[in-house]
C-alpha cells in the first residue's frame, strides 16, 4: 500500500514511520521542511509549537508498541518519563519542539518514508474517490490519504462537515524557561509540575526536558487588562506574585528562553468522516489526530487522544493487509473508515463531549458563579473531591490517567456532589485573585513599577 500522509506533526510522524515499519510505502507532504541541523526551528503555522504540552502516559504506550526507539531518543534528548505516586508511568515530559524534532529526525531515517515540502492545493479526485493530492501543481497518487493537518485544513474546505463544538473560552499566555547548571527544580504538587487552581485562572509550571520548563496563566479572556500579561514585563511581574509559582523563576535558578508566547482560539471540537448512508463522505481519506478532534489544552489531552487514535487506525490497517484473501484495497480503505469512525465515536467523542462541559463549568465559574451541587458535577470537580475523601481515588484514577472513559466517573459523582454541597472546596493557593492580577497588569503597564518591553509575540 502507499499511503499519503497530510501534516508532519506528531500524528502525521507516528503515522508514517508504522506504516513504513509495516512495509508500506509512505509520502508525507507538510509546507514545513523540518528542524535544520542546529538553531531554533521556527515551525510554521503552527501556533501551539513551543507553548507547553503534556504527553500523557498513553503516548509513551504508543511509541513503545510501534517505535520504542523513539523512546530512547527522547529521553537521549533529556525527556523525563514521569511516575505517579504508585509508580506507574503518568507522562512524557519535554517540548514539543523536542518531541517533533525525534520523530522527524526517526522519519528521515526511515527507509519507506519520502517527505515532499509543499502546500496541499487539493485532494487528487479524479472520479468519485480520492487518489492522492495536489501541492505545488504536482499530483501525488496513493492508495489512501491520511489526513493529519490539524482541524482547519484548507485544502479540504467545503468538502467535508463542520465541526461540532466551538470555542473553549479560555486563553493564555506561556514563557519558556531554563534551570541554571546545577539548579534544582521549583516547588512541585505533581508529576508533571506545579499546577494552581487560583480563584478566577490558573497557573502551572510545567516541566520539560534538558533543565526547561514553562509557565502558564489561563484565564477566560473576559478582562481585557489580563491581555497585558503577553507583556514580558507584566508576566514576570505577575509570576512573582505567586509564592509558590515565583520560586521557579528566581534569577539564581532560571533564565528565560522566549518571549512571552500568547494562545487562543481554543476549540473543543469533533467531526464525523460519514455520510448519513454511514458510507465514506470523502472515500479514500482517512482523518486522524486534530482532524477528527481537538480539545482545550487545559488537561493536555491532544497529543494523547491523536496517538490513540492512531493506534487504532494502525490496528485495522493491518487486519485487512493480514487476510489471506484477495480483497480490492478501495473496499478495505472504505471499510477501515467507517470502522474507525465508528472507533471515535466510542472512544474520542466522550473525551470531546466531557471537555465540552467540564471547561464551560470552569469558565463559569472563573467568571465568579459558585459551585452548583444540584446540577451535574463536571469532571474536574469529581476528581477534586478525591482530595476530601480518599476513598474516591481508584474511581477517579483511571480517568485522570485517561485509562477509562469519563463515564467511568459516574459511581464517585454522588459521593462527590455531596462533599461540594456539604461546603467543601479544594484550597486555594496563596496569590492574587483574578482581580488582584488585573491590577498587576495595569500597574506595571502603566508604568507604576518600571517601563514595559514589548516582545515580538506580544506586538
Amino acid at each position: 500500500m502507499h499511503a499519503i500522509v497530510v501534516g508532519a506533526g506528531p500524528t502525521g510522524l507516528f503515522c508514517a514511520i508504522a506504516l513504513a515499519r509495516r512495509g508500506h510505502r509512505v509520502t508525507v507532504v507538510d509546507r514545513d521542511p523540518g528542524p535544520p541541523p542546529s538553531g531554533p526551528w521556527q515551525r510554521r503555522g503552527v501556533m501551539q509549537f513551543e507553548h507547553a504540552h503534556t504527553f500523557r502516559a498513553p503516548v509513551i504506550d504508543a511509541l513503545r508498541a510501534e517505535m520504542p526507539d523513539a523512546v530512547d531518543a527522547l529521553t537521549a534528548s533529556g525527556a523525563q518519563i514521569a511516575a505517579g505516586p504508585t509508580g506507574h508511568t503518568v507522562a512524557l515530559l519535554c517540548r514539543r519542539s523536542t518531541f517533533e524534532r525525534a520523530l522527524s529526525g526517526m522519519a528521515a531515517r526511515q527507509a519507506g518514508v519520502t517527505r515532499v515540502v509543499g502546500t496541499v492545493e487539493r485532494p487528487y479526485r479524479p472520479g468519485s474517490r480520492v487518489h492522492g493530492v495536489v501541492t505545488g501543481g504536482r499530483v501525488l497518487t496513493g492508495d489512501v490519504v491520511i489526513d493529519a493537518s490539524g482541524r482547519a485544513a484548507r485544502y479540504l474546505r467545503g468538502l467535508r462537515p463542520e465541526t461540532e463544538g466551538g470555542d473553549c473560552g479560555a486563553v493564555y499566555a506561556t514563557r519558556q524557561y531554563r534551570l541554571h547548571p546545577g539548579a534544582e527544580p521549583g516547588p512541585v504538587n505533581s508529576p508533571i509540575g506545579l499546577q494552581l487552581s487560583m480563584s478566577g485562572y490558573a497557573a502551572i509550571a510545567f516541566v520539560h526536558d534538558g533543565g526547561t520548563f514553562s509557565v502558564t496563566f489561563t484565564h477566560d479572556g473576559t478582562d481585557t487588562r489580563l491581555r497585558r500579561l503577553r507583556e514580558d514585563v507584566v508576566f514576570e511581574a505577575a509570576v512573582r506574585a505567586i509564592p509558590r509559582l515565583s520560586d521557579w523563576i528566581e534569577p539564581g535558578r532560571s533564565h528565560p528562553l522566549t518571549p512571552v508566547l500568547p494562545g487562543g482560539r481554543l476549540y473543543n471540537s469533533y467531526r464525523t468522516q460519514l455520510g448519513p448512508g454511514g458510507t465514506p463522505l470523502l472515500p479514500g481519506l482517512i482523518s486522524v489526530g486534530d482532524a477528527v478532534c481537538t480539545t482545550t489544552p487545559l488537561a493536555g489531552r491532544g497529543v494523547t487522544l491523536a496517538l490513540m487514535q492512531a493506534r487504532a487506525l494502525l490496528h485495522m490497517l493491518d487486519e485487512y493487509a493480514d487476510l489471506d484473501i484477495d480483497i480490492d484495497i478501495d473496499i478495505a480503505i472504505d471499510t477501515v473508515t467507517a470502522r474507525f469512525d465508528a472507533w471515535c465515536e466510542r472512544h474520542v467523542r466522550p473525551w470531546f463531549d466531557d471537555h465540552r462541559y467540564a471547561d464551560g463549568e470552569r469558565v463559569r465559574r472563573w467568571g465568579g458563579e459558585q459551585v452548583d451541587a444540584t446540577r451535574r458535577l463536571p469532571s474536574d470537580l469529581i476528581v477534586a473531591a478525591a482530595e476530601a475523601d480518599p476513598s474516591l481515588r481508584p474511581l477517579v484514577e483511571p480517568y485522570a490517567t485517561m485509562a477509562a472513559l469519563p463515564d467511568s466517573l459516574a459511581p464517585a459523582e454522588a459521593r462527590a456532589r455531596a462533599i461540594f454541597a456539604a461546603g467543601w472546596r479544594p484550597a486555594v493557593p496563596p496569590g492574587p485573585t483574578r482581580e488582584g492580577l488585573a491590577e498587576i497588569c495595569d500597574a506595571h503597564t502603566f508604568g507604576l513599577t518600571g517601563a514595559v518591553s514589548r516582545s515580538p509575540a506580544a506586538v
